[in-house]
């Protein structure tokens, strides 16, 4: 039999030898440590965005590259933050906040603060933070417009009344529902008012919780509903002829929580999510809630 030529036997070796290679590169590839995403205006909740379940420290795909950009209202209020400058890490929300973030990858030096006003902060279109932390409740509705992390505080809320007011003796629901009362516009505790006193008196909102004090003290309200740790507060430091009468039992609905919100499909709320609840689980957010809310004690409930 006559040999067959060399360069007809090396042929089909050379094009195995290739096809191992080119497995071998593109199993390398796969392993290989991918690059951070790169950011911009239109990343968060975009394609372009952090690929999911890649929460890589630092490198995720945020509005300005290596920076988390947090948004919050002005005035910032106590004792959510503290002094109107959510940047000093002062008050339960900016610590929040900065643990949040930190968790992340971005120590407090690579966080930089924006003005986000607090109807706009769930308000459809597009958003100028990565997330906005304002005690912001959870609710469906909201969850048409934007994205929310897991709850990071459970809320309960509370009426406020001026000491020498009508209403400085009640005790149940019953007592508030002749009573005018007030309550920011678009919050959890305008919703509690009509949901849940039930009042016969209609409502009134007001633009920010600056306003209806003023209307507390001037006496175009009967009382105010605020959450628990804002009324104890606005009574210990800001209406000091007022006191909170009472705090209202849940209602029977889904624990009310304040989240952080994010733009709609937002690729970072898986990340933010998981880094909420790791400090849930560690007790850091217990221990923040402890040293920043601990004014926040047991009030009487109004059933």
């Amino acid at each position: 039999m006559t040999p067959a030529p060399r360069s007809a036997s090396r042929a089909p070796r050379r094009s195995a030898l290739a096809a191992l290679l080119v497995l071998t590169a593109s199993a390398l590839g796969a392993c290989a440590p991918q690059p951070a995403a790169t950011s911009g205006a239109g990343a968060s909740g975009s394609a372009a965005g952090q690929a999911a379940g890649s929460c890589v420290k630092g490198g995720l795909g945020t509005r300005t590259a290596g920076t988390l950009t947090v948004g919050t209202d002005k005035p910032a209020y106590d004792p959510w933050f503290s002094d109107d400058k959510p940047e000093n890490g002062k008050g339960f929300e900016s610590a929040v906040a900065y643990a949040v973030a930190d968790r992340l990858g971005y120590p407090q030096g690579k966080v930089t603060w924006v003005v986000s006003p607090f109807n706009k902060a769930f308000a459809p279109g597009a958003k100028d933070f990565d997330f906005d932390i304002n005690q912001v409740s959870i609710n469906d509705d909201r969850k048409k417009s934007v994205d929310f992390s897991s709850g990071y505080y459970d809320v309960r809320q509370a009426v406020v009344a001026l000491k020498t007011s009508k209403l400085a003796g009640a005790r149940s629901l019953a007592d508030l529902k002749g009573a005018k009362l007030g309550a920011q516009v678009g919050s959890t505790s305008l919703s509690a008012i009509t949901g849940q006193i039930k009042p016969t008196v209609q409502p009134a909102v007001f633009d920010d919780n600056d306003l209806a004090k003023s209307a507390l003290k001037n006496g175009q309200i009967d009382a105010l509903v605020l959450d628990l740790p804002t009324a104890f507060y606005v009574t210990g430091a800001e209406v000091t002829d007022a006191a909170v009468i009472g705090q209202l039992a849940d209602s029977g609905a889904a624990t009310d929580r304040f989240g952080l919100v994010l733009d709609k499909g937002s690729a970072l709320t898986g990340c933010v999510s998981q880094a909420v609840d790791s400090l849930r689980a560690d007790g850091t957010l217990a221990k923040l809630e402890k040293q920043w809310l601990s004014d926040a004690v047991s009030a009487p409930v109004l059933k």
